[in-house]
C-alpha cells in the first residue's frame, strides 16, 4: 500500500513539474492507472478489515405485499417479483414459490418465495423497505402521473438449531384453500394458517394441495420472521449510533423510487440515481447492490461493529 501511494505521489509530483506535452500525457496516464490500482487495494483492504456476515449464504425469504395505491401497487408487486426473478437467473439462484395471492390479472397483491444460492441472502437483504413507482397506469385516461408502493421484506432463511419454538406456543388453524375472487381450487381443508402466540406472528400458506406440505412452508417462514425480529432487535440496539438506515431492519422507510416519465431509478438512502429503468427492472442490480454494500461496510468499519 505503502509503495503504492509513493509511486502516486511521484507521478503527480512529475506531471505537475512536466512541460513536455508528451511527458505530461504519459505522466496523466500513469497517475490515472495508479489511482484506480491504490482504490482496489483500499477496497480490498476494507474487506479484509469487516468481519464475514455468517447469514451471507443463507437462503433469503422474500414478501412483496402491495401497499397503497389500489390494482396500480398490485401491478408494481408483480414487477417487483419478475424483477427478481429475474435477478436470480442472472446469479444463478433458484427461486421456490412459497405462497401468492393475485388482485387484478398480472398484479400481485401478495407474494413469498425463498430464494437459494450463493450470495442470495447477503445480496438481497438491501431490497427491505417500501419502495415507490411513479408512472401513468394503462387506466389513466387524462396522462396523469399515479404514485403507488409495494413493501419488501428479506429474511435470512431460518434452521430449527436458530428457533427453538415451542409447539405450545402455536396455534395453527386449518380452512379450505380459494384463488382469486373467492373461488375454490380445493375441496379439502389444506390451507395452514399458524400464529406464534407469544409474538403474535401469523403465517398462511395454501398454494399446495397437501395440508402437511402447507404447515411446512409455513413453519419455515415463521422461523424466518422471528429470526429477523431477533436481528432487528439487536440492530435497533445499536440504531441511536447510527447515521444510515442500511442493515437497520426498518422496513418502514422508503428506500428506493422508479420513476417511469424519467427513466430513473433512486435508492434514496445513498442518493443513488440511475437512468435505466428497464435494466434494474429486468434484474440488473448489481451497481446498486454493490453501491449499498460498499456503504454498509464502510458505516461497519467506523462503527467497528459485527454483522
Amino acid at each position: 500500500m505503502s509503495a503504492l501511494e509513493r509511486e502516486l505521489a511521484e507521478a503527480r509530483e512529475l506531471l505537475a513539474e512536466s512541460a513536455d506535452p508528451e511527458m505530461t500525457e504519459l505522466a496523466e496516464e500513469e497517475v490515472g492507472v495508479l489511482e484506480g490500482r491504490l482504490e482496489g487495494a483500499l477496497a480490498r483492504l476494507r474487506e479484509a478489515l469487516i468481519p464475514a456476515d455468517p447469514m451471507e449464504d443463507r437462503p433469503a425469504v422474500v414478501e412483496i405485499r402491495a401497499g397503497t395505491g389500489g390494482d396500480e401497487a398490485g401491478l408494481f408487486g408483480a414487477d417487483l417479483l419478475r424483477m427478481y426473478r429475474r435477478l436470480a437467473e442472472r446469479s444463478g439462484w433458484t427461486v421456490e414459490l412459497m405462497s401468492l395471492s393475485e388482485g387484478i390479472p398480472g398484479s400481485v397483491r401478495e407474494a413469498i418465495f425463498t430464494v437459494r444460492g450463493k450470495g442470495a441472502y447477503g445480496r438481497l437483504r438491501y431490497e427491505s423497505g417500501v419502495h415507490r413507482v411513479q408512472r401513468v397506469p394503462e387506466t389513466e385516461s387524462q396522462g396523469r402521473i399515479h404514485t403507488s408502493a409495494a413493501s419488501v421484506a428479506v429474511l435470512p432463511e431460518a434452521e430449527e438449531v436458530d428457533i427453538e419454538i415451542d409447539p405450545a406456543d402455536l396455534r395453527i388453524d386449518v380452512f379450505r384453500s380459494s384463488g382469486p375472487g373467492g373461488q375454490s381450487v380445493n375441496t379439502t381443508d389444506s390451507a395452514v394458517r399458524i400464529t406464534h402466540l407469544p409474538t403474535d406472528v401469523v403465517v398462511t400458506c395454501q398454494d399446495e394441495k397437501s395440508q402437511h406440505k402447507n404447515k411446512a412452508r409455513a413453519m419455515k417462514v415463521l422461523r424466518s420472521r422471528l429470526l429477523d425480529r431477533r436481528i432487528a432487535a439487536r440492530e435497533a440496539r445499536r440504531a441511536a449510533e447510527r447515521r444510515s438506515q442500511i442493515g437497520s431492519g426498518d422496513r418502514s422507510a422508503k428506500i428506493r423510487t422508479y420513476n417511469f416519465p424519467q427513466n430513473r431509478v433512486t435508492d434514496h438512502r445513498i442518493g443513488l440515481s440511475l437512468y435505466r429503468l428497464a435494466d434494474v427492472l429486468d434484474g440488473d442490480l448489481d451497481e446498486i447492490v454493490s453501491a449499498l454494500r460498499l456503504a454498509r461496510e464502510e458505516e461497519r468499519l467506523r462503527e467497528g461493529s459485527t454483522p
